[in-house]
């Protein structure tokens, strides 16, 4: 099963970090402590929304982040946009597309330490079979055998033709797209 976690929040996820000198892998995550959030415009007002099931393969070296890796899915049809005539709208061919493409990812090439518990973790973000590079900025947090990752970012929803044809209009609804994420996982 996939568990929905859109592209922003794929960044959280490679953020998992260990206090150990070898690589850690994490997982499954816990999806009850997990979320990623959107927030965009339509009109000038702020509309928010959620994705529900993703999945997500991750390995992190807090001593060498340039080498971590993760994959994350989402199941994009999983998305909660606030309403059942929304969640209905967004799946569609203009939208999602979720028909020819049911899934979104980050794919990483590697993460940069910032400091302290703040990182950078660099990719690729596929949707819609359109793929951008991103810079995903994040924090991680240990306690005991989980990691929380906290991040945020905007992605520009006409880069990846999320919202074709009359919904390309961005005075009705905004190309910024705000990601917020909190991934909470467990060493396997």
């Amino acid at each position: 099963m996939i568990r929905t976690l859109t592209p922003y929040a794929i960044a959280a996820v490679l953020g998992l970090a260990a206090n150990t000198a070898f690589a850690v892998e994490y997982g499954p995550l816990q999806i009850e402590k997990s979320s990623v959030s959107f927030t965009s415009k339509q009109m000038g007002v702020p509309v928010d929304g959620r994705f529900r099931k993703f999945a997500a393969d991750i390995r992190f070296d807090p001593a060498k982040p340039a080498a971590a890796s993760a994959k994350i899915d989402i199941d994009l049809a999983s998305i909660d946009a606030g309403s059942k005539d929304a969640d209905d709208e967004v799946v569609g061919k203009q939208w999602f597309n979720v028909k020819s493409f049911p899934t979104a990812s980050f794919v990483s090439s590697g993460v940069k330490a910032l400091g302290g518990d703040r990182f950078e973790a660099i990719g690729k973000i596929t949707i819609k079979g359109k793929s951008q590079d991103a810079v995903l900025p994040f924090s991680v947090k240990q306690d005991g055998s989980s990691a929380t990752f906290d991040g945020g970012f905007t992605l520009k929803r006409l880069d990846f033709a999320i919202g074709e044809g009359p919904w390309a209009d961005v005075s009705a609804v905004a190309n910024e797209v705000q990601i917020k994420f909190r991934l909470v996982a467990g060493k396997k």
